[in-house]
C-alpha cells in the first residue's frame, strides 16, 4: 500500500511539475509573439477535464485599450460551422428534417435539377458541389451580404462543381443555405433558435451571433497586418455578416461550456451522428469531415475533432478528444495568424499534454 501511495504521489508531483513548466513556457511564447498593447491571442488547454492553461495576451480593442481575457468574445469564423451543424442535428432529432431531404423541400424556387440533387447531408459534409457565392459578388459591392440573399443568388444556378456527394470541396455557401434551412424547418429566426436550443441550455450567456449594430459583450475587434507588418483595423468585410458559415462570437469561457456539452452529449451524441453524416477527405489528409468538424479515428486512437476559423481579422483553432476530455483552443484577433498553432502544439507535446497522435495541421489548407 505504501508503494502504491508513493508512486501515486510521484505521478501527481510529476503532473503538477509538467503543468507548471508548460504554463511558464506558454507564457514566454505568447509574450514573445504578441505585444501587450496590440491585438493578440487567447489560449486554453484542458487535460482530463481539468483546465491547465487559460490566458489572453494583447488587446481586445486598440481604441478602448480593453485587454484580452478568457471572457473576450472573438469572431469564430468557420469554427461557427459546428454550431450551425448542431442546429441541423437538433432539428433532425425533432423530426423536422432529414439528412436525406433535398433543397426543394425547403426552397421550392431553387433551380430544379440542382435542388433535387443536393441533400442536407451534402451541405453538412462540403460535398454538395454548390457554387461559391463569393465568386458571384460584384467587385464594387460595399454592403454586407446576408444568408437569405446568398440562397436567392444560388437558387438561380443551373450547375454544380461536381455531382453532389462524390467529393469534398469546402463551401461557405453550403452553410449559408443550412442557416436558412434552420429558419424554414423551425419557423424561427436562426438567432432565436440557436440561442434557445444551444446557448441557453449550455449556459453560454455571453455568446452572440453577429448582427450589425447589436452589442457583443467584451468584443474583440479584428486586425490584420499591412505590407509593412503593422497592425491595422480589419474587423468586417462584405462577406462577414452571413450567420451560418461564420458569425458566432464566443470566448474561452463560453467555448469551454460548449466543449463540455459536446463531450457529455448534453444536446446530442456527436459521435453517433458522425457515423451517419461524413465524407472521406482527399489524400493525403487521411481524415474525414462531417457536421462542422474535421475528424479522425482508428483502432488505436479515439475520435479526435478539429477545425480552424479564418476571416479578415481573426484566426482560430480548436482540437477536441472527447473520450480523453482534452481541449486545445486558441483565438486570435489577428488575420492569417495560424502559424502560431504549430508552436503552441510543440509545447503541449513537449510536456505530454497533447492527447492525440493525429496530425491535423495539413487540414488547414482544405478550408477557405
Amino acid at each position: 500500500m505504501r508503494k502504491i501511495l508513493f508512486f501515486l504521489l510521484l505521478f501527481v508531483d510529476n503532473l503538477l511539475f509538467a503543468q507548471m513548466n508548460l504554463e511558464k513556457d506558454l507564457d514566454q511564447l505568447l509574450h514573445q509573439r504578441f505585444d501587450k498593447n496590440q491585438a493578440g491571442i487567447a489560449v486554453m488547454v484542458v487535460k482530463e477535464g481539468k483546465v491547465i492553461y487559460k490566458k489572453g495576451v494583447g488587446m481586445a480593442n486598440a481604441d478602448t485599450k480593453e485587454p484580452l481575457s478568457s471572457q473576450s468574445n472573438f469572431r469564430m469564423a468557420s469554427v461557427s460551422k459546428q454550431f450551425t451543424a448542431m442546429c441541423i442535428m437538433l432539428l433532425a432529432k425533432q423530426g423536422r428534417l432529414s439528412y436525406d431531404d433535398n433543397l426543394l423541400r425547403f426552397f421550392p424556387d431553387f433551380e430544379a435539377t440542382v435542388g433535387k440533387k443536393i441533400k442536407v447531408r451534402h451541405l453538412l459534409t462540403h460535398s454538395s458541389g454548390i457554387w461559391d457565392y463569393e465568386n458571384s459578388l460584384p467587385e464594387e459591392r460595399t454592403t454586407q451580404i446576408l444568408d437569405a440573399e446568398v440562397v436567392a443568388m444560388l437558387s438561380k444556378e443551373t450547375r454544380t462543381y461536381f455531382e453532389p456527394g462524390t467529393t469534398f470541396r469546402y463551401s461557405n455557401s453550403g452553410f449559408c443555405v443550412l442557416e436558412q434551412m434552420v429558419e424554414k424547418a423551425s419557423g424561427m429566426p436562426y438567432v432565436d433558435f440557436i440561442t434557445k436550443h444551444i446557448f441557453k441550455p449550455l449556459g453560454m450567456s455571453s455568446t452572440r451571433i453577429y448582427e450589425a449594430g447589436k452589442d457583443i459583450p467584451h468584443r474583440a475587434m479584428g486586425y490584420a497586418k499591412n505590407k509593412q507588418g503593422a497592425l491595422i483595423a480589419s474587423d468586417q468585410s462584405i462577406t462577414s455578416a452571413t450567420k451560418g458559415d461564420g458569425c458566432v462570437y464566443t470566448s474561452l469561457e463560453d467555448y469551454y461550456k460548449w466543449y463540455n456539452g459536446l463531450i457529455n452529449n448534453k444536446l446530442i451524441s456527436l459521435e453517433v451522428e458522425l457515423k451517419k453524416v461524413a465524407i472521406q477527405l482527399p489524400s493525403p489528409s487521411q481524415g474525414q469531415y462531417g457536421l462542422g468538424w474535421f475528424f479522425q479515428k482508428n483502432e488505436t486512437e479515439p475520435l479526435a475533432l478539429y477545425h480552424t476559423g479564418s476571416t479578415c481579422g481573426f484566426s482560430n483553432g480548436v482540437l477536441v478528444v472527447p473520450s480523453r476530455k482534452y481541449l486545445f483552443l486558441y483565438f486570435s484577433n489577428i488575420a492569417d495568424n495560424h502559424g502560431i498553432e504549430k508552436e503552441l502544439i510543440s509545447l503541449v507535446k513537449k510536456y505530454n499534454v497533447y492527447d492525440t497522435s493525429f496530425d491535423f495541421l495539413k487540414m488547414v489548407n482544405l478550408t477557405n
